[in-house]
């Protein structure tokens, strides 16, 4: 018997979803949720075999609430029509319904997950399809949405005063605490506003408007002082970076 659930903050949705799962008596719907705060809950309580995934919810996004997964199930997800979700799912042959969707076409999807001889997909493809996803939405690009122990924290980009290579991490620094992220430096550099945030060593990635002055240091080295007095070690290849942003 596989597990399911359903995140979605349409209650017409869930009850499609719910009546149209009635003809596979091989899986067991487990918890229905209206947001991706209680999904994310209830994935880390259930563990389920998949998922049901709105896409546009409120709070944070279903892509932002897979991202916080560590070891995601499979996902069938649903959405209105969005074109940056669609060309991420069709790169990476994830099956999604769109919104209204008719019973054969669910019956599709869901059939398609039950003949997988994996049916829960590799990590790798679904890091790819989020990453795919974040760089081309627009949405995704004004905030970063972290766990904290059992808690969901979203950091408006605006808060940002560097990022932080840390292992396989990335730490995000503000002015209330560090937090970690499960992504990488390239992500962030390909994800965030060029304008707005260079990537000024290869273990560093700083918000323009928080540097109060570049110094000097050790052979074709500088460092970027911030605001709040912390010293970012700048490279000669990201110091030529800092000049053609700020024009100088």
């Amino acid at each position: 018997m596989k597990r399911a659930l359903i995140i979605d903050d349409e209650p017409l949705a869930r009850m499609v979803v719910r009546e149209y799962l009635l003809d596979f008596k091989d899986i067991e719907l487990i918890q229905e949720c209206n947001d991706g705060f209680e999904g994310l809950k209830a994935i880390q309580q259930y563990q389920p075999d998949l998922v049901f995934l709105d896409i546009q919810m409120p709070k944070i996004t279903g892509f932002e609430m897979l991202e916080l997964v560590e070891q995601p199930p499979a996902v069938i997800f649903a959405t209105a029509f969005d074109e940056y979700a669609i060309k991420a799912f069709e790169a990476h042959a994830v099956d999604y319904l769109l919104k209204p969707f008719s019973k054969e076409r669910f019956n599709k999807a869901v059939e398609k997950f039950l003949a997988s001889a994996a049916p829960k997909p590799a990590v790798k493809q679904t890091e790819e399809l989020l990453e795919t996803a974040a760089t081309h939405s627009p949405a995704q690009h004004e905030r970063i949405v972290v766990k904290t122990g059992t808690k969901v924290k979203i950091i408006p980009v605006a808060d940002v005063e560097y990022l932080q290579a840390d292992d396989d991490y990335v730490s995000v620094i503000t002015k209330e605490g560090s937090y970690l992220k499960n992504k990488t430096m390239s992500f962030f550099e390909q994800t965030l506003d060029p304008n707005h945030f260079v990537r000024v060593h290869r273990s560093y990635i700083v918000a323009i408007p928080q540097i109060t002055r570049i110094d000097p240091y050790e052979k074709d080295a500088h460092l970027a002082i911030l605001k709040s007095g912390a010293k970012i070690p700048v490279s000669k290849t990201g110091y030529v970076k800092l000049k053609q942003v700020l024009g100088i």
